[in-house]
């Protein structure tokens, strides 16, 4: 080495910290991927071999103490056999370092990496490689092309690694969408199944996914039935009661039942039955109860004042657990003196509806828990807009008004290095999980395809169906992509080409609307190649272009003909209208909307 350094001080050398990132390695595992072959993985290696004529490509993960291949070509044993080096043989851990491509002619006259093992035991002498992300941006690994000479490589070249690494990013990222579904629908299909088998407090718990309705049902079967009043609590992340519910057998006792259970949710002493009861998990009888238990278990003075009006003169409290054991909350039974004492078989009753009413809770919670995964997976694939002195942007997303699920609805909006800004609206087919990976499969698609090349939109999407096409991505989609060129004496060219989708709107300044109509061309991702044509206008200082999706204009009970014709009606004469505003304003104006709405809107200044 040109240094003189000894082996065993490259290999002490500390690997970067990026590696070690929680939330990196939780995406890395969600991927399901490990040192085997994966076909899809292998057809990404193949191809980066064959258009890049090198011996050596790999598509590479770095977890934070080896990298392995899922894809692999050309690599020697024994490393081929084992799909996987330690870091001391890893360029790719640097990719994840720097987050940005890592191009090498000659790796051997590069500090950061001329010790590496790599070099003597793989070969490794030029080296290409590209980022791989997932859908937050973090650097998984890189996809790698690798020579065994030096090499100079070409801006072609590059730019052909740059877009397999942004379809291969797509293909992990449905990886990890899907393990996620996977995962979700197997836990709600045993929470289901457990469901089935229930009765009695399983048949007043079943018919909503709504954790306090549920607890009120339950609440209101076992009082006066079990106990004169009852305490549901609720805990959160903290361990910390967050929701109690309470009924009273007479609704006189209404306003303290509900005072007590407002008090409990902060009074618990650590004495308190019901604190022991969450931290144990283990159920506590109280044949025999007084003001006494209540003072010791609280720390204000009001809760015993109220527990004397309500009465009590025995107990009983037992946990809510979830199906893997989690203590969720705890249910409290309480009887005045007039009432018969708890006794075992009372306790073994409320055992077993606390374990049934944990049931019922954690599945709400699993539901709720995939409601938010939804939305978060549908924002995070969402971009931020470019911010533009002489081009002002809006987008918004909506999702239909009957449902929160992920879609196929998508935008997007970004500035090519001469300046001009490139847009985008499409909608994959489907409602659900899959739509929205195959959307963000898309989205990247496009921006692979369309960044840095100068050619018009038309050739654009032909290009972009050719690779939707060569790669086998089961992608059938609307699209509208639109290029905006620089200002010359306050106009701007713009052209667009349109696959399928609703046509664009240009309010003038004036307030005039103009249908960017064109002659009609099939969806992305037919099996039959199509050219595709391109169509021309012009932004002038006060113009605005409307992208929108055809939740917009779209409704069973008339055409869409006729749905457009009133968005036009309703966009007339809104040319002076804040871009933020006029976006709000045509989603409110959807009130009955059955799919999901994309807008995108672009005014010149």
């Amino acid at each position: 080495m040109t240094d003189g350094s000894p082996a065993s001080a490259r290999r002490s050398i500390a690997p970067p910290p990026a590696l070690g990132d929680a939330a990196r390695l939780r995406a890395l595992a969600d991927t399901g991927l490990d040192a085997a072959p994966d076909e899809a993985f292998d057809r990404f290696a193949r191809l980066v071999s064959d258009l890049l004529d090198v011996p050596v490509a790999l598509v590479s993960l770095v977890s934070a103490d080896r990298q392995f291949f899922p894809g692999a070509v050309g690599l020697p044993e024994p490393w081929s056999q084992r799909r996987q080096t330690p870091l001391s043989h890893s360029f790719c851990q640097h990719v994840v370092d720097i987050e940005v491509p890592m191009v090498l002619p000659d790796a051997r006259l590069y500090p950061r990496v001329r010790d590496n093992l790599a070099i003597d035991d793989l070969g490794v002498v030029a080296y290409a490689g590209m980022p791989l992300t997932d859908l937050s941006g973090r650097v998984l690994g890189s996809l790698c092309a690798i020579d065994n000479k030096p090499r100079a490589w070409t801006a072609g070249q590059l730019r052909t690694l740059a877009d397999l690494a942004a379809a291969c990013s797509s293909e992990l990222r449905l990886r990890i969408a899907l393990d996620g579904a996977q995962e979700a629908r197997r836990r709600i299909v045993r929470a289901h199944q457990r469901l089935e088998l229930l009765a009695g407090v399983s048949e007043t718990l079943a018919g909503t996914l709504d954790v306090g309705t549920s607890l009120r049902r339950l609440a209101a079967t076992m009082v006066p039935l079990l106990a004169d009043w009852c305490l549901l609590t609720l805990v959160g992340p903290s361990g910390q009661p967050r929701e109690v519910v309470a009924v009273h057998r007479d609704p006189a006792r209404t306003p303290d039942v509900d005072r007590f259970a407002e008090l409990l949710r902060t009074g618990l002493s650590q004495e308190s039955i019901i604190r022991a009861v969450l931290r144990t998990g283990q159920p506590r009888l109280g044949g025999v109860a007084s003001l006494a238990d209540v003072a010791r278990g609280t720390t204000d003075p009001e809760m015993s004042a109220i527990a004397e009006r309500l009465g009590i003169a025995s107990y009983l409290s037992v946990p809510v657990r979830a199906v893997g054991g989690t203590v969720l909350g705890a249910i409290t039974l309480v009887n005045a003196a007039d009432r018969q004492q708890f006794d075992d078989r009372d306790l073994l009753t409320a055992v077993d509806i606390g374990r049934r009413a944990g049931q019922s809770v954690g599945n709400s919670s699993m539901y709720g828990e995939q409601r938010h995964v939804a939305e978060v997976l549908q924002h995070s694939m969402l971009p931020r807009l470019p911010l533009l002195t002489e081009l002002e942007l809006t987008a918004r997303y909506q999702p239909a008004a009957d449902r929160v699920e992920v879609g196929g609805d998508w935008y997007d909006a970004f500035v090519q290095p001469d300046g001009d800004l490139i847009a985008a609206i499409g909608d994959v087919a489907g409602h659900d999980i899959e739509a929205a990976a195959t959307m963000g499969q898309l989205r990247n698609l496009v921006r692979g395809n369309a960044f840095g090349r100068p050619d018009a939109v038309g050739a654009l999407m032909t290009h972009l169906d050719s690779a939707i096409r060569g790669l086998r991505l089961p992608i059938a989609a609307t699209a509208t992509l639109v290029r905006i060129c620089g200002q010359r004496s306050g106009v701007r060219e713009v052209t667009w080409c349109n696959a399928g989708h609703p046509p664009a709107l240009v309010v003038r300044a004036g307030g005039a609307v103009e249908v960017l109509e064109a002659t009609p061309e099939p969806l992305l991702g037919l099996a039959r190649p199509s050219v595709r044509t391109s169509q021309s206008t012009s932004l002038s200082t006060g113009d605005t272009l409307l992208l929108y999706t055809d939740g917009l204009i779209e409704r069973r009970d008339r055409p869409i003909d006729e749905g457009l014709a009133e968005l036009v009606q309703r966009l007339t004469g809104t040319d002076t209208v804040p871009l933020d505003d006029l976006c709000d304003l045509l989603l409110a104006s959807n009130q009955h909307r059955e799919d999901d709405t994309a807008l995108l809107a672009v005014r010149a200044r």
